[in-house]
């Protein structure tokens, strides 16, 4: 992991340094040996104390690494990680591609993504469902070979997250973005097809009626087909 990174500007820098330790971690590369000091990461990397001090600050604040007395810098386990920062979330997606990984996250979406359906269709207004019209035609013009399958699949369910109209859902947002890249690549090559744009169509339909239970109810549907293409794969 010495990679030389001082011919980069500070915050290219500073992120540069982010995504390299930050990923060493998630990869377990220092499951084995202890985190290095700030001084030593500075010198391997030919990078400045401040730009170093900053990074460590960012993995901190992500739950990766914490500072001890007398201990320094130390790696935290797993179970403490921020699994809903999206840096996090991408190293572990990069790290292995696990089906476990992919279920479990499709279960956070199963538990989240009915509910802001429901919510949409009752507190969405009309920008909000026009923007799930708009991801609904995004996809529908990705299957005619138009614009980019998961992008659009992507701006649909972020359309609905926001159309909730609850900032706890919103926050979803980036983090979802980031793992369905992962998610609709994996079953999209089991069905060898994009995501279904009539199954989206059902949930931008019942939103559009203000009818929150078949929103719900549709995009259960959705992600539920989901899970069972992950499960049928695993089997």
């Amino acid at each position: 992991m010495a990679t030389r990174m001082s011919g980069m500007p500070g915050g290219n820098l500073t992120r540069a340094t982010l995504d390299l330790l930050g990923r060493a971690i998630v990869t377990g590369e220092y499951d084995a040996r202890p985190f290095p000091t700030e001084a030593e990461i500075a010198r391997t990397h030919g990078i400045s104390r401040s730009v170093t001090r900053e990074a460590v600050k960012m993995l901190t604040a992500k739950g990766l690494v914490s500072a001890r007395p007398r201990q320094g810098t130390v790696v935290r386990p797993a179970s403490a990680w921020n699994l809903f920062d999206p840096d996090v979330l991408h190293w572990l997606l990069d790290r292995q591609f696990s089906v476990e990984l992919l279920r479990q996250f499709n279960q956070l979406r199963v538990a989240i993504e009915p509910e802001a359906a429901a919510l949409a269709a009752v507190l969405g207004d009309a920008q909000d469902h026009a923007a799930v019209a708009a991801g609904l035609a995004r996809m529908a013009a990705a299957e005619r070979g138009e614009d980019d399958p998961l992008d659009a699949d992507i701006d649909f369910h972020v359309a609905v997250l926001l159309a909730a109209k609850n900032p706890f859902y919103a926050q979803f947002r980036e983090m979802v973005a980031t793992a369905l890249r992962t998610s609709i690549r994996f079953t999209n090559t089991i069905v060898g097809r994009s995501a279904s744009v009539e199954q989206h169509a059902a949930v931008a339909d019942a939103i559009a009626a203000r009818d929150p239970v078949g929103a719900r109810a549709a995009m259960r549907a959705l992600i539920g087909d989901v899970l069972d293409l992950i499960d049928a794969r695993a089997a």
